[in-house]
């Protein structure tokens, strides 16, 4: 075979010195250029190698892929994930010689590296900006710092698009398409498309060394842990222990395997024609609060939250589509061929970034990504003996057991590719089912009586235990499935889902003396099944596990954009959502909401004081305004340079002049406030220096006050 690049002895020694040199100078702590998905129930980064590492994006009691994301961005349940690619009689333009086995890839507890793995692009591509949200006139949505578009495609198949394209070592180019649907009945899994070509470029120069790649296999590990959110504490407040943080509580259970099985060909399986699998959080042995079988769930046991379950959620993967070959796109429903479970803390998982010029290592991954399927399943295999006394040296090494997927294996001329298509998503019982379950239990285990246990079934009990081990697994078993038959329907309808209509392009909040007042576009009332507006309400909580949104309005009125909240109570702060919603044709006996997250606030709005009756009463707060104590002038909100001016009319000119008399900074005031906020910035930007400015306040009948102030920065 004709090669395109040669590498003479010169080059080859340039070559080993800078992977020896990478080797020394990467850790696992190295970032890589990421995008975020925040548009749904599931909220993650993504990076540009291909799979996310451990503690790539948090310290080390930190995981990512969060969800319920509405009660807070560390319901977390992914510790990592490693994407590897492997063949056999690679012929190596680096060794000059044909390897048994060649493997290269990225995770799962360090980076890629950077001699294996070359990234040539990340973007996040939407199919329409996210609305400009805001409050008191300031920028109020936390998409402003994470939903930042490279591209919009108004055409694109979902609403959000994490594109990844990179080279690697092996010769095969690697584009991934990671796809987040805002609909909140697909808002909590994200579909993954990878195309594995073989373009025969090996290097970060675009070299190619183009080659029939034999016996290539694609191999995906994720390790899932639940404790996040009720485990992180401190142990007086939560059931759990803080290793479930890594999975060590986290027990697998694969499904699919056969294709022949009735299971997989019975149209009234809940299985039916789908493989994969799932993971959950089981009873931890090392919990600090026996006994362990009352662990199911994690419960929360600190006011205000006594019980919340705070792990009753399943995470996994459905595999949607895996090419039968190159040239041959139909979908093999014997793939993937591998689906053992194994420790992540065995040496070919290890952290210290692995050569792929280590044979004996290679050897050793290549066995795990070709393993093929195991008679029983870890679920199966722990029973009710919980997770760690699963002991076995290659599944279970002492902190925890994690699931792996390998495709293949193929052949893969130089132009030709294979397509796999999966899903990955996380589900359980709602939030709020959670904490009545997680309430009644902690009732009847603190006085051994309590409220009637209904279990999902209907029946009832007064083992409060199963009570909650039912809620827990069995209807969160049966909602992470529903969630894959989701997906695969999604999938194979070429992503046609019924759309709500879109968010309003705007959503303003401002407070007032008597009322705090929304308004929007009207943008949504185009779409041809609009059928009206939901406001909800949170007080004193945004995104937070503690958070109660309440339903305060609804309309179907499309002439409608204002709402004035009258029954706000001075000296809270309040955050609101706006949703649009269908008119229940699209899906019969269902209506469709634009999701939360387009429009939830990140700023809490309050009422003002009443406007002032006379200029006298207008004054400047603080005065004079020292930097040094921001914090405790305006509390979370000093990140803002922010200076009050309050006893204003409720109209009227507002200018600020420095001492000499330039004007820096002018504004109407037409709120029925008597406050206004300023931000410390001129009107061209500019942060102000220190120095001694003058607030003059003009009415519409020609009144007008001068206040002088002093800023220290």
């Amino acid at each position: 075979m004709k090669k395109r690049i040669i590498m003479n002895d010169k080059n080859l020694l340039l070559v080993f010195l800078i992977c020896f040199l990478s080797i020394s100078l990467i850790s696992g702590s190295h970032a890589q250029d990421i995008r975020w998905l925040r548009v749904g129930e599931l909220q993650s980064p993504y990076n540009e190698v291909g799979a996310e590492y451990e503690v790539e994006f948090s310290n080390n009691t930190s995981n990512y892929f969060s969800w319920p994301a509405q009660y807070s961005i560390d319901q977390t349940v992914t510790r990592m994930k490693c994407v590897w690619i492997g063949c056999t009689d690679f012929d190596d333009p680096v060794e000059k010689k044909v390897k048994g086995v060649k493997i290269i890839g990225s995770g799962p507890k360090s980076t890629a590296m950077p001699d294996q793995v070359f990234p040539q692009e990340i973007k996040l591509i939407g199919k329409f900006a996210h609305p400009a949200v805001t409050v008191d006139d300031v920028r109020a949505t936390v998409l402003d710092q994470y939903d930042i578009l490279d591209e919009i495609d108004p055409d694109l198949p979902c609403d959000r698009m994490v594109y990844v394209r990179y080279n690697t070592s092996i010769g095969i180019t690697v584009t991934k398409k990671i796809m987040a649907f805002a609909q909140p009945e697909h808002g909590n899994y994200h579909i993954n498309e990878w195309v594995f070509k073989n373009t025969g470029i090996v290097d970060a120069q675009g070299n190619e060394y183009p080659q029939t790649l034999s016996n290539v296999w694609f191999y995906f590990f994720y390790r899932y842990a639940f404790g996040g959110l009720t485990a992180a504490g401190s142990f007086s407040d939560v059931w759990g222990g803080f290793n479930s943080l890594w999975g060590e509580s986290t027990l697998n259970h694969g499904f699919g395997q056969n294709p022949n099985a009735s299971a997989f060909t019975d149209q009234n399986s809940p299985l039916y024609q789908m493989r994969g699998f799932y993971s959950y959080y089981g009873p931890y042995d090392k919990s600090p609060r026996p006994p362990y079988d009352a662990d199911w769930g994690c419960p929360k046991l600190d006011d205000p939250g006594a019980g919340t379950l705070g792990s009753a959620k399943f995470a996994g993967c459905v595999t949607l589509h895996a090419d039968k070959g190159p040239g041959n796109e139909a979908d093999d429903a014997t793939q993937p061929h591998t689906t053992w479970h194994l420790s992540p803390d065995i040496t070919i998982m290890s952290n210290t970034s692995p050569s792929q010029y280590d044979e004996i290592f290679m050897n050793d991954r290549w066995a795990a990504m070709t393993e093929g399927h195991p008679p029983q399943q870890h679920d199966e295999m722990v029973g009710d003996n919980y997770p760690n006394n699963y002991k076995d040296s290659r599944r279970n090494a002492g902190g925890g057991v994690g699931m792996g997927q390998g495709f293949g294996p193929y052949t893969i001329a130089a132009g030709e590719s294979i397509r796999i298509v999966f899903a990955e998503g996380v589900s359980g019982i709602s939030w709020e089912k959670g904490r009545e379950i997680g309430s009644n239990w902690l009732k009847w285990f603190n006085t051994g009586s309590g409220p009637s246990l209904k279990l999902p079934d209907g029946s009832t009990t007064t083992d409060y235990n199963e009570y909650k081990r039912a809620w827990v697994v069995d209807t969160g078993r049966d909602s992470i499935l529903a969630t894959y038959r989701l997906a695969k329907e999604n999938f194979d309808s070429d992503y046609t889902l019924p759309q709500p209509p879109p968010p309003p392009e705007e959503f303003s909040v401002n407070g007032g003396g008597d009322r705090i007042q929304l308004t929007w576009a009207s943008n949504a009332t185009t779409h041809p099944h609009f059928g009206g507006y939901v406001i909800y309400r949170s007080e004193g909580n945004i995104l937070d596990w503690q958070t109660v949104y309440q339903k305060i309005y609804e309309t179907d009125d499309a002439n409608l954009t204002s709402f004035s909240d009258t029954t706000a109570k001075r000296g809270f702060d309040y955050f609101y959502y706006i949703q649009t919603k269908d008119d229940g044709t699209q899906v019969p006996g269902t209506t469709l909401y634009s999701s939360m997250f387009w429009t939830v606030t990140s700023i809490g709005a309050l009422l003002g004081r009443p406007a002032g009756s006379a200029l006298a009463e207008v004054r400047v707060v603080p005065n004079p305004y020292d930097i040094r104590s921001r914090m405790l002038q305006f509390g979370d909100q000093s990140q803002y340079d922010r200076i009050a001016f309050y006893g204003l009319p409720p109209l009227c000119k507002l200018k600020i002049f420095t001492e000499r008399g330039d004007l820096i900074w002018e504004k109407d005031h037409t709120t029925t406030t008597g406050d206004e906020i300023w931000d410390s910035m001129t009107s061209s930007g500019q942060i102000i220096t220190s120095g001694i400015y003058i607030l003059y306040v003009e009415t519409p009948e020609g009144e007008s006050v001068t206040r002088k102030f002093v800023v220290i920065r």
